[in-house]
C-alpha cells in the first residue's frame, strides 16, 4: 500500500514547505511596503515609509540596514532587467530608478505638464517598459508624504516608453489604483483597487486586463478577485504557475495576512499573519521564499512554489 503524501496546511495550496513556519525576521518599523529583493545581492529592500526611509534585509546573516534616508516617502519598489531599483516616491511625486553607480534618475515626475499625484508601485516589463499607478495617498497628509493639491484629475495608470521615456496613461477609471503586476508571460496586468479607503461604496478588489506589450496597451477589463470589505489588497505577486499572491490588511483581523488565487480567480488558500499585511515578494536562492511587509514587522515564510520573478 502506498503510503499518503505529508500535506501541510490546504491539499494544493503550496503556501507552505518544510515546517510550514512564518517567521518573523525583522521588527521596529513604522509601516513597512514595497519589498523588492535583489538577487545579486541576497538581500530584501523595502520601504518604511512615514520614517522616510528604504530598509535592507540581508538574507545571508539577517542583518537589518537603512539603504537610504531620506527615501521621498517611497513606497513601491522593483528592479528592473539591469538589476537597478526602481521607486515610487510619494513626496517626490516621481518615479525614480538608482543606477548602479548609486546615482539617481527621474523617470516620470509630469503628466501633461502638471505633477503626478504620488506613485505607489511599478512593474517594469521584458521590453523594458515601466507601468506605474498613481493614486492619491501620498498627498492626502503629513504622515505617508507631503500635503498638497492634486493637479491630475484621475488617478491613472501610466506606461513609460523604454526607448524615449514618454509617459502615457493606460487606464483613467481607479478610484485609487494601487498594487500591480504582470503574469509570468505578460500577458496580463493585474492591478488593485483600494477606492474603499475613500468611501464604502467604492471597489476594493483586483482587476485584470490583457496587455498589448509591444502596442503599450491595456484591453478587456475585468474584475479578477473581491476583497472582503473592509480589508484591501495593495501588493501581488505571481508565481511561475501563474498564482497570484496577494496582500490583505486594514479590516478585519482574521484577514490579516496574504491570499494565493489560481490564474481562474478562485481563492486556493491564505496565510494568516499577526499583523496588516501590505505588500510582499518572493525571494531567496531558489526564489522559494515569501517576504511578507507586515506593518512594524518584515516576515518570511518558505514556499513550495516558487516567485516568477518578473519584476
Amino acid at each position: 500500500m502506498k503510503k499518503k503524501g505529508v500535506s501541510f496546511g490546504p491539499t494544493g495550496f503550496p503556501a507552505f514547505a518544510g515546517t510550514m513556519a512564518v517567521e518573523r525576521v525583522a521588527t521596529g518599523f513604522r509601516w513597512a511596503e514595497g519589498p523588492v529583493y535583489f538577487p545579486a545581492g541576497r538581500y530584501v529592500l523595502f520601504s518604511d515609509i512615514p520614517n522616510n526611509r528604504i530598509m535592507r534585509f540581508s538574507e545571508d546573516d539577517g542583518h537589518v540596514s537603512v539603504y537610504r534616508q531620506p527615501s521621498m516617502n517611497s513606497n513601491g519598489n522593483t528592479i528592473d532587467r539591469e538589476g537597478r531599483l526602481i521607486t515610487c516616491e510619494h513626496s517626490g511625486r516621481r518615479v525614480t530608478r538608482t543606477e548602479l553607480d548609486g546615482s539617481i534618475t527621474i523617470i516620470a515626475d509630469k503628466y501633461n505638464g502638471k505633477k503626478l499625484n504620488s506613485p505607489n508601485d511599478a512593474v517594469v516589463a521584458a521590453d523594458g517598459s515601466i507601468w506605474f499607478c498613481d493614486p492619491a495617498y501620498g498627498i492626502g497628509g503629513f504622515y505617508e508624504g507631503i500635503k498638497a493639491d492634486a493637479e491630475q484629475d484621475k488617478k491613472n495608470v501610466y506606461r513609460v516608453d523604454p526607448k524615449s521615456g514618454d509617459i502615457k496613461m493606460v487606464v483613467d477609471d481607479f478610484v485609487q489604483p494601487n498594487g500591480l503586476c504582470f503574469s509570468p508571460d505578460e500577458k496580463k496586468l493585474y492591478i488593485c483597487d483600494t477606492g474603499f479607503t475613500d468611501g464604502p461604496d467604492n471597489p476594493s478588489h483586483i482587476r485584470v486586463f490583457d496587455v498589448d506589450l509591444a502596442g503599450g496597451k491595456l484591453s478587456n477589463s475585468k474584475v479578477f478577485a473581491e476583497m472582503p470589505k473592509p480589508s484591501i489588497t495593495d501588493g501581488l505577486r505571481c508565481d511561475t504557475a501563474g498564482r497570484l499572491w496577494c496582500s490583505v490588511g486594514w479590516g478585519d483581523p482574521n484577514e490579516d495576512g496574504v491570499r494565493c488565487y489560481m490564474p481562474d480567480g478562485d481563492l486556493l488558500g491564505k496565510i494568516h499573519v499577526p499583523e496588516t499585511v501590505a505588500n510582499l515578494c518572493f525571494g531567496g536562492m531558489q526564489r522559494n521564499r515569501l517576504y511578507i511587509c507586515g506593518s512594524s514587522s518584515l516576515y518570511a515564510v518558505y514556499t513550495s512554489a516558487q516567485g516568477a520573478m518578473k519584476p
